[in-house]
């Protein structure tokens, strides 16, 4: 798959031009990916996900320079902002940004030519849509997700979610003392903290790839994911704050935690008496596409608020599910809203599976020493969360649970690209991170799927 279809030159002055292109290949790498899978009885997102990784990897080994570029990843938006802010070319953005040696100055070689711009157009819109993707995935797991269920298995996904990231907080530090002695702390729980993440994302995908998304060990593993991602932050927290300044903040560590807390409990205690009434009365407005419009934009809008709490977004966006769940399409007449969003999941979810694999670097390998630091990790943080199902009652598949909170996906990347921009994740953890996160996220589906066998109405 060649990157000369994302960014070909074209004479045309319309910007959108080689966006165009980006999403027709994005497209069609997701489709073949997932039929690929499904064909083989395996989730549609292990494919996505794969035909991320083999594009970026082939398209960078014979020298697509769309695709060099682009696997950067988040390294270009703030390539991006030290450009704009600093009033300086892309090209010496990068070299200042990225680890001095060859890559960097391929990277700012191509970023100096003529298609740098189409490049830097393509990650931004591509990235924009990825991250909007993945709240619309969690505005569904949330509507299929009634908050009378949630009540019933809550204490079990919180006791599910704080073994998920103690034990693996734990196994990390300890990795990371007996691989490397001489390793700052900071260093060690910054790695420590990429542990704890759980990409709900990947999970509540395939849980609904399998259409075992209503069993009651599903609702465990989406609300302890959700729950690991509010502890994950603080976690976040509390290592950068220690990176930064030396020493760890308690009225910081105190502060995120009572605004997490206050963010998910005020937000579904007020929208779910506010919400209704505010309903009915756009009811009467007769606007057309009104449950279309006005569920999404609720989801964007407590994505929002999430954010300005200091909190993830799709923590918002499963929030806004949650509170539609009950009572919204009794409502409003017409189709569900889970069926009007479906056309929208099926466009552009995809693509934010295939542009993480793109980012995943396999020549990261290379090096022994990353190498066998990226296999231990792996190892610890698949036990970590596969030990955290055994938080869960007897009569629930543990297992399954357990592997369900396996993937790091986006949030373990997120995580490491933070050590990174601190400084206290250099390139080789970065890389073993990089082994870590691709492991669990590629290896989850398969197990799952094994696990979580089909039950009987």
């Amino acid at each position: 798959m060649s990157t000369a279809l994302i960014v070909a030159v074209s004479s045309h002055s319309d910007p959108v031009v080689p966006i165009l292109l980006a999403l027709v290949f994005l497209t069609f790498g997701a489709a073949l990916g997932g039929r690929l899978m499904t064909w083989m009885k395996q989730p549609a997102v292990l494919g996505e996900l794969l035909a991320g990784l083999a594009a970026g990897n082939l398209g960078y080994f014979f020298g697509s320079k769309g695709i060099t570029v682009l696997r950067e990843g988040d390294t270009l938006r703030r390539v991006s902002d030290l450009a704009l802010s600093s009033n300086m070319a892309l090209s010496d953005a990068a070299a200042r940004l990225l680890p001095p040696g060859p890559h960097a100055d391929l990277i700012a070689n191509i970023l100096a030519g003529a298609q740098g711009l189409n490049y830097m157009a393509v990650y931004s819109f591509i990235d924009l849509l990825s991250r909007i993707a993945i709240l619309i995935l969690l505005l569904l797991v949330g509507l299929e997700t009634s908050l009378g269920e949630m009540r019933r298995i809550g204490k079990t996904a919180l006791l599910v979610a704080i073994i998920g990231v103690v034990l693996p907080l734990a196994l990390g530090l300890g990795t990371m003392k007996l691989l490397h002695p001489a390793s700052a702390l900071a260093s060690d729980l910054f790695i420590g903290g990429i542990l704890t993440a759980t990409s709900v994302g990947i999970t509540a995908r395939v849980l609904r790839d399998l259409g075992q998304e209503k069993r009651d060990e599903s609702r465990v593993i989406l609300g302890a994911a959700v729950i690991d991602d509010v502890l994950s932050l603080i976690v976040l927290a509390v290592v950068s704050g220690l990176a930064v300044t030396g020493k760890v903040s308690v009225w910081g560590i105190t502060q995120t935690t009572f605004t997490a807390a206050l963010f998910l409990a005020g937000s579904l205690g007020i929208g779910i008496w506010i919400t209704p009434k505010l309903v009915r009365r756009l009811a009467g407005a007769r606007i057309q596409n009104l449950k279309l419009l006005f569920g999404w934009s609720f989801a964007f809008f407590l994505a929002w608020l999430a954010n300005a709490a200091g909190l993830a977004t799709i923590v918002g966006a499963f929030a806004a599910g949650m509170i539609l769940n009950d009572f919204f399409d009794e409502q409003l007449e017409g189709d569900t809203l889970h069926k009007l969003l479906s056309p929208v999941e099926s466009l552009i979810v995809p693509l934010f599976f295939v542009w993480m694999g793109i980012q995943v670097k396999l020549e990261s390998l290379a090096s022994r020493e990353v190498l066998y630091t990226g296999l231990a990790l792996t190892a610890v943080a698949m036990l970590g969360k596969i030990a955290s199902g055994w938080g869960a009652p007897k009569t629930m598949n543990r297992l399954a649970i357990g592997i369900g909170m396996m993937p790091r996906g986006e949030v373990g990347l997120i995580f490491a690209g933070i050590g990174k921009s601190l400084g206290v994740i250099d390139d080789g953890l970065f890389s073993a991170v990089v082994i870590l996160i691709m492991f669990t996220t590629l290896l989850a589906p398969v197990l799952l799927r094994q696990t979580l066998t089909p039950q009987s109405a």
